[in-house]
C-alpha cells in the first residue's frame, strides 16, 4: 500500500484509508465483531490510514475503532478524527439519535469551535479511543461557522501542531468553496473533501483543488461513491446520491459512465475509487467499510490498474469535466510499502 506524506509535516498516509463513519452505525446496525473484523481486515491488506468522528454513532465509532488500534503499535498507523461537534448529555431523548445513526441518544451533539470547545472535544475523543495522540484533526463541517471556526478553532489546533501533540490540522466538509477559502486563509495542512470530486461532480475544480495545487497543500478525497450511486457496476432507480434519491438524469449518466467502463475492460466503483488520484493535490481516497467483504472488495478496485484512455474517452464524450487532469498526478513517485 503506498504512502503518501501530507506537506510540511512528518504525517504519511496510505492512500487508501478507511472510514469509520459506517462503524458507528451510519444508516443500520453495524454488529461489533464486524466492525472488529473490518478493521483488522483493513490493517492486514496494508491500510495504515483510519479516520473517525465524535459525530459517528456519538462516539461509538471512535469507541471502536480505538479498541481495534490499541493490538497495533502506535507508530504504526495515523488516526484523524474530528472537532466542532462537542457530545453532551442529551436532556430530552428520545430513544434513538436523528442524524442517520442507529444508537442511542443519552448524548447530543453540541455545536462549538471555540478553542475550549476543541480542547475539550480532543480530550474526549482520547478518552473513547483509548489512544495516546491524534495525528490529524479536522474541523468537522464548519459550515455556518466560519468565523469562530477560522478564528478560534483553527489556531487552537494550529498551536497544537506547532507543539507537537497532533501532526497535521485541517477541514473536512461536503463543499469544496469554504475548503478553498481555508487552505488560502488559515492555517491548514489539508482538507477533507467529501462528495466533490467525483466521477459525477468535479466542481472542486472550480476552487479547491487550484488552491491546493497553487498552495503546495494537499486534499483527501471522501464520498467518492455519492452515497451509492457510483458503488455499483450498474446503477438503478433509488440509488442514493449525496444522501438523497438519486434524480433520473443522474442515473442515466452513472449508466452511460459504467458503459464507457465497461469497453475499457473496467466497472465504474473502480473507475470511482481511481478517479479522484488524476489530480495531483489528492493524495489519499478514504472510503467506509463495515465488513471484511467490503475492506476486501475495495482494496481489490484499488489495486487494479484504470486505463488512461479511459479518462479521455469519458473527456471527449463530455461525461467528465474537460479539466480533469489527462495523468495521474502521483503515484509513480509514490513510496510504496
Amino acid at each position: 500500500m503506498r504512502h503518501r506524506k501530507i506537506t510540511n509535516t512528518a504525517v504519511e498516509l496510505t492512500e487508501l484509508g478507511f472510514g469509520a463513519s459506517v462503524i458507528g452505525n451510519l444508516y443500520r446496525v453495524t454488529p461489533a465483531d464486524s466492525a472488529a473484523a473490518a478493521i483488522e481486515a483493513a490493517w492486514a491488506a496494508g491500510i495504515r490510514y483510519f479516520d473517525t468522528a465524535p459525530h459517528y454513532g456519538l462516539g461509538l465509532s471512535e469507541r471502536r475503532l480505538g479498541a481495534a488500534l490499541r493490538e497495533h503499535p502506535r507508530d504504526a498507523y495515523v488516526v484523524s478524527s474530528k472537532v466542532g461537534r462537542l457530545l453532551v448529555p442529551n436532556e430530552q431523548p428520545r430513544g434513538v439519535d436523528d442524524e442517520g445513526f442507529v444508537v442511542r441518544d443519552d448524548l447530543r451533539r453540541q455545536w462549538d469551535f471555540s478553542r475550549d470547545g476543541v480542547l475539550r472535544s480532543i480530550e474526549g475523543t482520547l478518552e473513547r479511543t483509548g489512544l495516546g495522540r491524534l495525528d490529524v484533526v479536522y474541523l468537522h463541517d464548519p459550515d455556518d461557522h466560519w468565523k469562530q471556526a477560522a478564528e478560534e478553532a483553527m489556531p487552537a489546533l494550529a498551536e497544537l501542531r506547532d507543539q507537537g501533540v497532533i501532526g497535521a490540522v485541517g477541514v473536512g466538509m461536503n463543499q469544496s468553496a469554504m475548503l478553498a477559502r481555508f487552505l488560502r486563509e488559515t492555517a491548514a495542512d489539508l482538507v477533507m473533501l467529501a462528495g466533490r470530486y467525483t466521477l459525477l461532480d468535479q466542481s472542486a475544480l472550480d476552487d479547491v483543488l487550484p488552491a491546493a495545487l497553487a498552495l503546495g497543500k494537499n486534499v483527501v478525497a471522501a464520498g467518492v461513491f455519492n452515497s451509492g450511486l457510483l458503488s455499483h457496476d450498474r446503477p438503478a432507480e433509488g440509488m442514493k446520491y449525496d444522501y438523497r434519491d438519486a434524480p433520473p438524469a443522474l442515473v442515466d449518466r452513472a449508466l452511460a459512465i459504467a458503459e464507457v467502463c465497461a469497453a475499457h475492460g473496467t466497472t465504474l466503483p473502480e473507475a470511482a475509487i481511481a478517479f479522484p488520484s488524476t489530480h495531483p493535490s489528492i493524495i489519499n481516497v478514504t472510503l467506509g467499510m463495515r465488513s471484511p467483504q467490503q475492506v476486501q472488495r475495495n482494496v481489490e478496485l484499488h489495486r487494479r490498474h484504470t486505463p488512461e484512455g479511459l479518462w479521455d474517452d469519458l473527456r471527449a464524450q463530455e461525461l467528465i469535466s474537460s479539466d480533469v487532469p489527462a495523468k495521474n498526478g502521483h503515484r509513480r513517485s509514490s513510496r510504496c510499502l
